[in-house]
């Protein structure tokens, strides 16, 4: 492929992204990727068509696996671990809970394990405060009142 037709396809796949697909800054590293081969051409690297496009697999997945997560993250400001998001929070439990036993309840539409890390049992109704998180394990203690 002619260098040019290299740059053509980088630029319109950074458009897409930019403008038209919300693909996570995938298109990115790829259009980068077919830019740098059509850059090496243009700078009058003359490689095999097997040689550019392996020079452009190799560049976008390399970039790709490299840089995307850290960019992503920078861009987007990145996802907050759920724990840090429900510690704290109010949970209510529809069954009575004794201190170190373990139940089912339902916290933002969606069931949990619920462990009661605290002294006191919860009473059937009532509610409780998520201390920690412990994979997919909520630890909980009795709301103070």
């Amino acid at each position: 492929m002619p260098w040019w037709g290299w740059i053509v396809i980088g630029t319109l796949l950074f458009c897409a992204e930019l403008f038209a697909i919300d693909a996570q800054f995938y298109l990115i590293f790829i259009g980068a990727g077919a830019l740098i081969v059509g850059v090496t051409g243009m700078l009058g690297i003359t490689m095999p068509a097997w040689g550019q496009w392996l020079l452009f697999a190799v560049l976008s997945v390399a970039s790709m696996v490299t840089f995307r997560r850290k960019l992503y993250d920078m861009i987007r400001g990145g996802v907050l671990p759920v724990g840090d998001a429900v510690i704290g929070k109010s949970i209510h439990l529809e069954e009575q809970l004794a201190p170190g036993a373990i139940c089912r309840a339902e916290y933002r539409g969606t069931t949990w394990t619920v462990k009661n890390v605290g002294e006191a049992t919860i009473a059937s109704g009532g509610s409780a405060t998520i201390e920690a998180m412990d994979g997919l394990t909520l630890q909980v203690k009795p709301l103070s009142k």
